[in-house]
């Protein structure tokens, strides 16, 4: 969030469609798997019974994060293939905000639930 999306903007437009190219084939193979073992591991823990409180208020910002993905990020990449777009770089960056939200308070109940089973 603070990093690598606004580094978008700095790459240029003469260089940009194939710095995003590169961006996009390469992100795939590092937050794809995590994304599904987080989606993953929430049904195996919905599965084997985990009902706290934490656990469920931790579900929220995962869809929200699944939504945002599918829904707003994907597309505005897609956009973005088409071309170097500062205004479609800058919503990139501020859309993801609300995923960067989404996956602190979901590792922040995570955190807390881990914290009170370790005691």
């Amino acid at each position: 969030q603070v990093v690598h999306y606004p580094l978008f903007k700095d790459v240029g437009p003469e260089r940009f469609h194939a710095y995003h190219q590169r961006h996009m084939a390469l992100i795939t193979w590092v937050v794809g798997p995590l994304m599904l073992v987080e989606v993953g591991s929430a049904g195996l823990l919905i599965w084997l019974g985990e009902r706290s409180p934490l656990f469920l208020g931790s579900l929220l910002p995962l869809a929200a994060v699944w939504a945002a993905t599918a829904w707003v990020q994907v597309p505005l990449h897609q956009k973005l293939t088409l071309g170097y777009e500062p205004a479609l770089i800058a919503r990139l960056v501020s859309t993801n905000t609300w995923r960067t939200l989404g996956w602190s308070v979901r590792g922040l109940c995570l955190g807390m639930l881990l914290i009170a089973r370790l005691r």
